[in-house]
């Protein structure tokens, strides 16, 4: 396994791809199956899903029975094994005290990125969404169209492995035939709710999310997706057959040992690696993009971060895939004589126009789930199903006070009990302790459910980053400072989630958790605390008000290119990592061509 260290570092690459995430994994894996030498710098250590995922350990086995600490944000299983909100030795600063106005930054420092944490939730953006600015006269259009990137959703869906199902509802798009992976079967309270939902008019489908219901077709797909490769198909089968269904064995948050999961290191970097074209350097922090005197990127200007000192490595091809403001930090810290303000910053654009998802959430206690009789619920550690937004009608027609939508995700069951979960019952058992407590406990125990809102930000100026003018990394190195402010359109939003999942409740015979927030900046989750956060490089089709073109190519430096959510011109309703890694298939595939015509 091609797994280097700085010593081993060739003299020259064709591309360096810089981040091994959704973008960077899927930057790599396209060039690489196409016989690009590629670099893949990689800021954390070294990580391996399949010999660190704790598959089948309850909580009772863990410190403080898995509860969060300031280490383990999310948990002592949680797959982010170096990272967090905080680390140590690399802050960033924030402009205000406002709490309303405070940003907070999650980092994940390890192979993969966020792949190994995420959600998994993986949803098309629709036709709307690309062009928002020409249906309500907010925001931006991208420089493209959904039809731009349908064939590149089919892609990574049947690469990834996406289960789901096609439901021809508004701005929800559906995938091709045959791409899909069957959906499985809603729990008891997601299908209780779906029976209620109808009296609000809540469409409540199946999710689609980056998990392999059942096995991949390896006999098919790998011609689909490399019709002109027998080489690339035949290492693409091996590694599809190496993936197993998942069992539902384990929260998808802890990563997944037999694969049967979506993570940059189990489906992007094994066939990559396998193809003999993929070198990757874990511990190598990325601090500024090299140019030469025409103007070009030569290469990157990297700290190991195990020895403590800074070296080079060069390429014809520069990609910036560290996630969204990560690789703003690399632009801004590139700087020179000629690039005074950061390279590819010409417009003024490098930081701006930073945005997260919009969130929201309640919950509520129903009594139609008390008692029931006991089954498997473990599923494929989320939600099986969810509602897309469908009031796009009324939106349009000025009804609604705030501008976009959002989608609502569920949870309902018997989740694996830890120590936080039986915090706060009182308003239910009265303050019940001993034999009655546990009575109590396994009465209501699976009869909750709990509503989160994932909405749409408009992009605007207050929300951006930039360098902070004193504060360094323990490498010297400037830090981002970040500045934020909701504007109205999201206050409001998240203040009709809450009333929408109080009806919801209700709907059910259910008992509210607390009562909905009176206005919405009570009801919306901190800015940050997603972890959607894209923007800061946006592209456009005026090089005077974008970073990137529509291939995620700079316009000052046409050998270098952005394939995370940096270049993202509206963060839609849709969790982004789908759209993340199809725009950076799509600017592969440009790289590829421009290569073969000699302009990169």
């Amino acid at each position: 396994m091609p797994y280097i260290s700085p010593e081993q570092l060739q003299s020259q690459y064709d591309v360096i791809v810089v981040g091994s995430g959704a973008a960077g994994g899927q930057t790599a894996y396209t060039l690489a199956m196409e016989g690009v030498k590629v670099l893949m710098l990689e800021a954390g250590r070294y990580y391996d899903p399949q010999s660190e995922t704790p598959m089948f350990q309850d909580h009772s086995r863990a410190p403080l029975r898995g509860a969060s600490t300031p280490d383990k944000f999310f948990g002592f299983y949680d797959a982010t094994v170096d990272g967090g909100w905080k680390i140590e030795g690399e802050p960033y600063t924030l402009a205000s005290k406002d709490p309303a106005r405070r940003f907070e930054w999650w980092r994940a420092r390890m192979m993969g990125g966020r792949t190994n944490h995420w959600g998994r939730i993986s949803l098309r953006n629709g036709p709307y969404d690309f062009k928002p600015y020409s249906r309500d006269g907010l925001g931006f259009d991208w420089p493209l169209n959904y039809e731009d990137l349908a064939e590149y959703y089919d892609r990574v869906e049947m690469l990834i492995g996406v289960y789901g199902s096609n439901e021809g509802l508004e701005n929800t798009p559906n995938s091709s035939p045959g791409v899909l992976l069957p959906p499985p079967k809603a729990r008891a309270g997601e299908q209780y709710t779906r029976k209620h939902a109808k009296k609000l008019g809540l469409p409540v489908i199946p999710i689609h999310r980056a998990v392999l219901s059942v096995r991949q077709d390896s006999k098919t797909i790998p011609a689909r997706l490399h019709p002109n490769n027998p080489r690339a198909q035949r290492i693409l089968a091996k590694s599809m057959d190496e993936r197993a269904a998942c069992f539902w064995a384990t929260n998808c948050v802890r990563g997944c040992s037999t694969r049967a999961n979506y993570q940059s290191t189990t489906v992007h970097l094994p066939p990559a690696l396998a193809s003999g074209n993929l070198d990757i350097l874990p511990d190598a922090m990325a601090r500024e993009v090299l140019m030469d005197d025409a103007g070009k990127a030569q290469g990157v200007r990297f700290i190991d971060r195990r020895r403590n000192r800074e070296l080079e490595v060069r390429a014809r091809v520069v990609v910036l895939a560290a996630s969204a403001c990560e690789s703003v930090r690399v632009l801004l810290n590139s700087r020179s004589p000629r690039y005074p303000s950061g390279v590819a910053n010409s417009s003024g654009r490098v930081g701006k126009y930073i945005m997260d998802t919009v969130g929201g959430r309640l919950g509520g206690q129903i009594p139609a789930l008390e008692g029931l009789p006991l089954h498997n619920e473990d599923g494929a550690g989320g939600g099986h199903v969810y509602v897309p937004w469908w009031l796009y009608q009324e939106q349009h027609a000025g009804k609604l006070d705030f501008a976009r939508g959002y989608h609502v995700e569920f949870q309902t069951g018997r989740h694996l009990p830890a120590a936080p979960m039986f915090d706060g019952l009182e308003w239910l058992t009265g303050g019940s302790y001993g034999k009655r407590f546990k009575e109590d406990v396994r009465r209501y125990y699976g009869s909750f459910v709990g509503f989160a809102g994932r909405g749409e930000m408009i992009p605007n100026e207050d929300s951006f980053c930039d360098l902070d003018p004193v504060v360094k990394d323990k490498w010297g190195v400037p830090v981002l400072r970040f500045h934020w402010k909701w504007s109205e359109h999201e206050l409001k939003q998240a203040q009709h989630m809450e009333r929408t999942f109080a009806d919801l409740i209700s709907a059910l015979g259910g008992r509210l958790t607390r009562q909905p927030s009176k206005d919405g900046a009570a009801a919306i989750e901190a800015p940050g605390s997603i972890i959607h956060e894209v923007g800061g490089a946006i592209m456009g089709s005026d090089r005077r008000k974008s970073v990137t073109n529509q291939w995620c190519q700079t316009w000052d430096v046409p050998n270098l290119f952005l394939t995370d959510g940096a270049p993202f011109c509206s963060n839609a309703d849709k969790n982004p990592t789908l759209t993340i890694m199809a725009l950076a298939w799509r600017a592969a595939d440009y790289m590829l061509e421009e290569m073969r015509k000699g302009n990169l």
